[in-house]
């Protein structure tokens, strides 16, 4: 097929040309005297991103859901007992990542397209009188549903009940996209990964540790190997890591970097916000839902489109692909049939979503959905030609 791919998954996300040219290139040794910098240069900046000046980064060759194990197996003692919500896939593959290591874990069910309830984290921490719950685990966006928590909340309820739980946050899907404050949030571990916000292959896993969380590491007894953040710990503050990078995705990271802080993370976020808001008004011009169903867990990433009673949202994503040449998350577990995803995150503007957008009004026609022709480019466009993007000064 001519032309160029529309990759519109809620990652891997479209990997800039600029990248791809600073991870084209000869491997080097990565024990030499030079190398030092470019980690040095990686690790200072990473967290800028999560609005922390206390965080302590970590980069392994692996992958954002690999850092849950990290973060789990370098914090707790074998057996301990861990609170989370179940929302979403990856809510659900995190709760199991714990339990397979053999955490006990306290779920709290929440419907799909619903975000993480505050006030049954609350209550639930009430309950745990002899504060046995030694950590929470929550998905800052629950990429499967579209759905973005409320995680300065869940601090807030937390601390209602001055509980002493650690807090783990997945921000896979939310980190270099949507606002994340680290510090604020006081976030114990933040988890993600290199191939949504930073706009990289997937291929590295990435984890932001609290100093709270740094003083645990020599005591925890949990057995660890390749994810020690031990040797990892020895290592960095040497310019080295202990076993061999991920060299080409680390030159990519560390041009990610200048590309996000040279936007400014502040205007990153402001345009993810509008871009988003743009897919949300083609959607709603198509007469269609979103499978969040409160504006406020509307993600600014992914979009989760619901489609009408007897449509099969498979048969949209396969003729999306075959025909128009346009890839499109699709819908999991319970939700497999029901939705189509609309990824929206990491380089991408208005012209490249309107493309997208024309691509699933041809689809949804020709898998039988009937929607006007042109509707949600109309109003999509409608909505950037009235907004600009934040200009900050």
């Amino acid at each position: 097929m001519t032309g160029r791919h529309h990759l519109f998954i809620p990652g891997p996300t479209n990997v800039p040309d600029r990248l791809l040219r600073a991870m084209h290139r000869a491997q080097e040794d990565h024990r030499s005297a030079t190398f030092p910098a470019l980690t040095r240069s990686i690790l200072g900046r990473l967290p800028a991103i999560v609005g922390s000046t206390a965080a302590t980064p970590f980069v392994f060759p692996a992958s954002g859901s690999a850092m849950w194990e990290a973060a789990l197996v370098n914090t707790l003692n074998p057996g301990a007992r861990l609170l989370a919500v179940r929302f979403g896939q990856f809510s659900h593959l995190f709760i199991q990542t714990a339990r397979n290591l053999g955490y006990h874990v306290d779920v709290i069910e929440v419907p799909w397209g619903e975000g993480a309830s505050p006030e049954l984290i609350e209550a639930a921490l009430r309950e745990d009188t002899e504060r046995n719950i030694e950590g929470v685990l929550l998905v800052h966006n629950e990429t499967a549903t579209g759905v973005t928590s409320d995680v300065a909340a869940v601090r807030a309820a937390m601390d209602r009940e001055d509980h002493p739980a650690l807090l783990f946050v997945d921000g896979v899907s939310s980190i270099a996209s949507l606002a994340f404050a680290m510090d604020a949030w006081r976030v114990d571990c933040a988890i993600t990964g290199s191939q949504k916000g930073f706009m990289l292959p997937a291929g590295l896993g990435i984890l932001y540790c609290s100093p709270r969380v740094m003083q645990r590491l020599d005591s925890v007894t949990t057995p660890r190997a390749y994810f020690d953040l031990r040797p990892m710990r020895a290592n960095n503050e040497q310019g080295f890591f202990p076993s061999t990078p991920a060299l080409s995705l680390l030159w990519g990271l560390d041009e990610a970097l200048t590309m996000l802080l040279d936007e400014g993370m502040e205007q990153v976020v402001a345009r993810h916000a509008r871009l988003a808001e743009g897919v949300r008004r083609a959607v709603h011009a198509w007469g269609l839902s979103l499978c969040a169903t409160r504006k406020e867990w509307y993600s600014n990433t992914v979009s989760a489109v619901v489609v009408p009673e007897g449509a099969d949202a498979r048969a949209v994503i396969q003729v999306a692909f075959d025909r128009w040449n346009l890839a499109l998350g699709s819908g999991l577990t319970q939700l497999a049939g029901k939705v189509f995803r609309i990824g929206h995150m990491g380089d991408v503007n208005e012209l490249m979503l309107a493309g997208a957008l024309t691509g699933v009004e041809l689809a949804l026609q020709d898998s039988g959905v009937a929607v006007t022709p042109g509707s949600g480019v109309a109003a999509a466009s409608s909505w950037w030609r009235e907004t600009t993007p934040r200009q900050l000064t």
